[in-house]
């Protein structure tokens, strides 16, 4: 039977079994087009920067004044997403969840560089060195991560911001947003930073200061390939993998089409419902109107190299890596402007 043969029916019952499989219940509450309207909360998913070129991309949106000082305390892991992660108390009483794995500095780069152009985002910090008192002996994940004198390097912390209230999770096929130029500038920026892992899960929608705030709050699969490859830890923060992947697949006087999110590596096929899945985000990075990837370009052009190096530096990545992932999305915000 002839390789091709083989793939096609490999394919066909991914297709099937994915038919098939019982769907699991959302953990959170889903926001369509028209919760927002239901207690007249205004919903917003962006507001003008204002002057970009000022705003500090080495500590984000939470800027120096949030950023984690410690010493800091375990209270819980948290067994959500497929990240090792858990939350910690500082001596101000602050709490912050801590990611670990190869996501915490791509999702504080992305963090920052989203947040430069209006976007919400989370208030992310990278730490190269961690350390917490009283934590287990063990963790349900990410015990390899921890050194023997309970030193782990590499983390994210995730400041939780007093008065905001978590109250579920959007659809990119149903927001208050979709079709508006802010919706489509957003979906572009996901291809920007090559962030594959577009599931509605990643996306939260937070009450703050009496508005509805739709923002994505996982970027952690940014900065590597333009879909989930044979590793997730290949996929993220991968430099030369984000250094070949090709950002714009096709434009026309009325649209562009981007690569990201792209299809999943064929060995996954084996996890069929997942396959299927993202086969169904492909469109998210599609057919977005021209006139807004210029909107969300022009913005994108008053971000200053310097600004750029500084989200990368701030995640903890050598001098050469800052310089050569810069590079990147300098070369991809030219493409845009050259639209």
């Amino acid at each position: 039977m002839s390789r091709r043969v083989v793939c096609a029916i490999t394919a066909m019952a991914a297709i099937i079994l994915s038919l098939s499989a019982p769907l699991n219940a959302a953990p959170r509450k889903s926001f369509g087009s028209d919760n927002s309207k239901a207690d007249n909360t205004k919903a917003v998913m962006w507001e003008d920067p204002g002057d970009i070129s000022a705003r500090d991309l080495f500590y984000g949106s939470g800027g120096e004044a949030h950023s984690p000082k410690g010493p800091f305390t375990f209270e819980k892991e948290d067994m959500n997403g497929t990240n090792p992660k858990f939350v910690v108390h500082d001596s101000d009483g602050v709490k912050w969840k801590v990611k670990i794995g190869e996501e915490a500095g791509p999702e504080t780069v992305a963090s920052r560089l989203v947040w430069a152009v209006g976007y919400f985002t989370d208030e992310d910090y990278f730490m190269p060195e961690f350390h917490a008192d009283k934590m287990p002996h063990h963790l349900k994940r990410g015990q390899n991560h921890v050194e023997a004198d309970g030193t782990i390097r590499n983390v994210r912390l995730k400041r939780y911001i007093k008065g905001e209230e978590k109250l579920g999770s959007w659809s990119w096929k149903d927001s208050p947003f979709t079709g508006t130029k802010e919706f489509n500038g957003l979906r572009l920026m996901m291809a920007l930073i090559n962030n594959w892992d577009l599931k509605d899960e990643n996306n939260e929608v937070d009450r703050v200061d009496g508005k509805l705030i739709y923002m994505v709050s996982d970027l952690g699969a940014s900065f590597g390939t333009d879909g989930r490859s044979v590793t997730r830890a290949d996929s993220k923060g991968n430099l030369d993998a984000y250094m070949r992947s090709k950002f714009i697949a096709a434009s026309s006087p009325g649209s562009v089409d981007f690569n990201v999110p792209g299809r999943p590596s064929f060995v996954h096929l084996v996890e069929a419902p997942e396959y299927v899945a993202r086969l169904h985000m492909e469109w998210i990075g599609k057919q977005i109107p021209i006139e807004d990837a210029r909107w969300i370009g022009h913005l994108l052009s008053q971000i200053t190299p310097k600004q750029i190096e500084d989200a990368f530096r701030a995640a903890g990545y050598s001098p050469d890596q800052v310089g050569s992932f810069a590079n990147v999305v300098e070369e991809r915000i030219g493409q845009l402007i050259r639209l």
